[in-house]
């Protein structure tokens, strides 16, 4: 029998693959179930969008092979994008490189710059992405803790008690997602000082900043951050196209060529229909950012009576796509979220799937229509 890589050893299947095949499961045996657990936006983009995507079908290079780099109108919409939104300057020749979202820069990045040894600072709790992805490229995972004493922030004075010798790389992630902790640029100034003190790479993975938040900002926006920091963003969740697959990463044109040097290995262009898109949602006004947190202020507010229902406690002041709740004393999250699931119906995400520091915890999802939400209340009382 073919043995599989090592590497395989050292990740599980990603929890959510696995989970969903049990609530469909539940389902097909005709369970109501009300799924809470994934942040897949349930609304569609923009009908420009949509629009662009359709008329863009019978243009001559549709079908073709496309550039590695995206179209010079995408890079030129994401440079505008974060000039806008951000006040970041950006190249769009030499410091934006489009991606199949966010995701797979993740793993591009790792591959770019991670050897087997290397050490890299992950958040605690974080995106399981990160820790999968360092193993899998042979590097080593170290953790910070982030807690809610310290309103889920890095202590930086902890990690300079470290040994960061070996650190190459440190993801963060901000808005934060489990717990939707708001960063400031007082926090990026010292990641920044951070990175350039120990020669670390951060990343800053940043889909959620237009979600319920009226403040966006970019690590970039930090005088010098371009020498040791990156961006991902996506318009997954900004725009309600997270099946596109349209991402982006943006920084200093060596750490973008190096990237490059990765990426054009593993794929052969975004589809052209999806870049034209893509482009038209760079260009949405504020009005689009309104209408789309109205809907899930709204639905907040019902998530927050379920939590309220459940005994949990959260942060009002938190943003994105979720509600990070803390549960009452002593109840374990997966015990939580199994009992709920089964006797309720309703599918909630445990808290630990985001590492030891999201025990006692559940993380509720906004993508689900408000008739679901108020359905679940009423299961709960």
């Amino acid at each position: 029998m073919i043995q599989v890589a090592d590497r395989l050893h050292t990740v599980e299947e990603y929890y959510f693959s696995k989970k969903l095949r049990e609530v469909n499961l539940l389902i097909a045996s005709g369970k109501p179930i009300i799924n809470l657990g994934i942040g897949s936006p349930d609304m569609p983009p923009p009908k420009r969008v949509v629009d662009a995507i359709s008329g863009s079908l019978f243009d001559a290079n549709a079908h073709k092979y496309q550039s590695y780099q995206g179209l010079p109108d995408l890079r030129k919409a994401i440079a505008d994008f974060y000039k806008e939104h951000y006040q970041v300057n950006l190249s769009a020749n030499t410091e934006v490189l489009p991606l199949m979202g966010s995701k797979e820069g993740i793993m591009h990045i790792s591959m770019a710059y991670l050897n087997k040894g290397d050490e890299v600072l992950i958040p605690n709790p974080g995106y399981p992405t990160y820790q999968s992805v360092t193993k899998l490229v042979e590097a080593t995972p170290v953790f910070y803790n982030l807690d809610a004493t310290n309103n889920w922030l890095p202590d930086l004075n902890t990690l300079e008690q470290l040994d960061l010798s070996k650190v190459k790389l440190m993801w963060v992630n901000y808005p934060h997602m489990p717990t939707g902790a708001q960063p400031s640029e007082n926090l990026f100034e010292k990641l920044v000082a951070f990175a350039k003190k120990h020669e670390i790479l951060i990343v800053n993975d940043n889909p959620y900043s237009f979600v319920l938040n009226n403040n966006p900002l970019s690590i970039l926006s930090v005088s010098g951050a371009k020498d040791v920091c990156l961006e991902l963003n996506s318009l997954s969740k900004t725009f309600n196209m997270a099946g596109w697959r349209v991402g982006m990463v943006v920084g200093d044109n060596k750490h973008i060529k190096d990237i490059l040097k990765v990426k054009s290995n593993m794929d052969s262009g975004m589809f052209y229909g999806i870049q034209k898109g893509a482009i038209e949602a760079l260009k949405c006004s504020n009005m689009w950012f309104s209408t789309l947190n109205s809907v899930y202020s709204q639905r907040r507010d019902l998530v927050w009576q379920l939590a309220d229902a459940l005994n949990c406690t959260y942060d009002k002041n938190a943003t994105g796509l979720f509600v990070w709740a803390k549960l009452p004393a002593y109840v374990k999250s997966e015990e939580f979220i199994d009992t709920i699931l089964k006797e309720n119906h309703i599918f909630i995400t445990p808290g630990t799937i985001f590492g030891s520091q999201g025990e006692g915890y559940v993380r509720f999802s906004l993508c689900a229509q408000t008739e679901d939400l108020e359905e679940a209340i009423a299961r709960i009382r």
